[in-house]
């Protein structure tokens, strides 16, 4: 039985969390997803670029009370994509 290759966007930690958190909530800003992950401001910010360069996400920047406010939600290209790396995952376990 030959396995499918795992997304390698996907297949990154945080990437994945990103991901997981977004698929679960219709979207969530910034500061959301640095609390649920526990990932630095920096290190979040790169994935969610790397995120949204492969067309997984869709990342708006506005205000909120002054501040800037990132919300980030999945696009349909990135819950496909999702869901064809749960489907490996489960897969390669036998499920």
């Amino acid at each position: 039985m030959a396995f499918a290759p795992l997304d390698p966007v996907l297949h990154n930690q945080l990437r994945l969390a990103v991901v997981s958190l977004l698929v679960a909530v219709e979207e969530g800003d910034f500061n959301f997803l640095l609390e649920k992950t526990g990932a630095t401001r920096g290190n979040l910010s790169v994935q969610i670029t790397k995120l949204k360069d492969a067309g997984y996400i869709t990342v708006t920047k506005t205000f909120k009370d002054n501040y800037p406010n990132t919300q980030c939600s999945m696009t349909p290209k990135g819950i496909g994509a999702f869901e064809l790396y749960v489907k490996a995952i489960k897969d390669y376990l036998g499920k």
